[in-house]
C-alpha cells in the first residue's frame, strides 16, 4: 500500500455541497485502472475546506467505491483533538491508513509537530503517512524531525516534497533521508513533474495528484520507473522520463496555476465532475488557461478516458 502509485482524487463540490456521486465515479475509475492505493481527502481532495460530517461521508464513500484497492484518508486539522476525531472517523469508515500534514494558523515548531504525531499515532490501529507539504502548510521538516517521527508507532511512509531535478542529486537526497528511517518506513515522492525522477532516484511510491484523474499515464510513469527488467534500471527510468515528458504541458500549467485548480478544470472538461467544482473562495481557471487544459486533453487523447467513467 505504501509503494507504487497512490492516486489522490478530487472531492468535487456542486452548489457548495460535496458531490458524492461524482466522487464515487472518480474513485471507481481508479480502482478499475489498477492503482496501488487511493488517498481520499488529501490536498487535491480539499480536506481542510470540509467539515467533519462532510469528511466522514467522503471517507465512507471512498472505501465503498474503491473495490479491493486500499484507501488512505487525510485527517489533517488545526487542533490535535480534531485530528484524533477525524482519525477515529477514518478508521470506522474502513480506511486502511491515514495521511497527516501539520496544518496551523500560527507557525509551528518542530516540537509542536513531533507532539502532534506522537499524540495521533498513539491512538491509531492503522498505519500513518507523514505528509510533508511546505508549499501548502508553510512548515518545513528537518531531517532530524523525519527520523524522530519515523520512530513513532504506526508510521509507515513519508511523503516528501519534489526531489532535485538532477538525477544524481535526487538519488543523494533520497539516500540521505532513507538512512535516517527505519527499514519498514517507505519514501513517497510528491510534486507530479518530479515523480519520474523521484522514483528513479529510489523513492518507493508516488503520491500523485494527476493519478487521481488520469491514472493510465500516471501508471505508465510509475511502472516504468519501478521496473526491474532484464535491460536494467536505466531502461525503466528512460521509459518513465518519456512518459512524464508527454505530460509537460500539464506540468507547466501546474507550475503556473497550481495542481488543484488545473486538475479541477481538467475534470470539468472531461465531464467527470460538474463545474465549478472547487470550494469557495477558490476560483477556477480563467478562459485562457481552460483553453490550454482542453488543448492538453485533446493532445493526450484524455477525452477517451471518459468512457470508463
Amino acid at each position: 500500500m505504501f509503494t507504487g502509485l497512490s492516486a489522490f482524487p478530487l472531492t468535487p463540490l456542486r452548489d457548495d455541497t460535496v458531490d458524492l456521486k461524482a466522487f464515487e465515479g472518480l474513485v471507481g475509475r481508479l480502482d478499475a485502472a489498477g492503482v496501488d492505493s487511493i488517498t481520499a481527502l488529501g490536498s487535491t481532495g480539499s480536506y481542510l475546506y470540509l467539515d467533519r460530517d462532510e469528511r466522514r461521508l467522503v471517507a465512507r464513500a471512498a472505501v465503498a467505491s474503491a473495490g479491493a484497492t486500499p484507501v488512505m484518508v487525510g485527517i489533517g486539522a488545526l487542533r490535535t483533538s480534531q485530528v484524533q476525531r477525524l482519525a477515529d472517523d477514518a478508521q470506522e469508515a474502513g480506511a486502511a491508513a491515514v495521511l497527516l500534514a501539520p496544518v496551523s494558523y500560527q507557525a509551528l515548531t518542530d516540537d509542536d509537530v513531533l507532539g502532534l504525531y506522537t499524540d495521533v499515532t498513539a491512538g491509531l490501529s492503522v498505519p500513518l503517512v507523514v505528509y510533508d507539504n511546505p508549499g501548502t502548510t508553510r512548515f518545513t521538516f528537518t531531517d532530524d524531525l523525519y527520523a524522530r517521527i519515523a520512530a513513532l508507532p504506526n508510521v509507515a511512509s513519508i511523503k516528501i516534497p519534489p526531489v532535485p531535478a538532477d538525477p544524481a542529486e535526487a538519488a543523494a537526497h533520497v539516500q540521505r533521508i532513507r538512512a535516517l528511517l527505519p527499514e519498514h518506513v517507505t519514501i513517497g515522492v510528491s510534486g507530479d513533474s518530479a515523480a519520474a525522477t523521484g522514483l528513479g532516484a529510489g523513492c518507493d511510491a508516488w503520491y500523485s495528484v494527476i493519478g487521481g484523474l488520469l491514472p493510465e499515464p500516471a501508471l505508465a510513469i510509475t511502472r516504468g520507473a519501478l521496473a526491474d527488467d532484464a535491460a536494467g534500471d536505466a531502461a525503466g527510468r528512460e521509459t518513465a522520463a518519456a512518459a512524464s515528458a508527454r505530460l509537460e504541458p500539464l506540468w507547466q500549467l501546474f507550475r503556473e496555476h497550481g495542481s488543484l485548480r488545473v486538475t479541477a478544470a481538467l475534470a470539468e472538461h472531461l465531464g467527470l465532475v460538474t463545474g465549478p467544482s472547487l470550494p469557495l473562495p477558490l476560483r477556477g481557471l480563467d478562459a485562457a488557461a481552460r483553453a490550454r487544459v482542453a488543448a492538453f486533453a485533446e493532445t493526450l487523447g484524455a477525452d477517451s478516458q471518459t468512457a470508463t467513467a
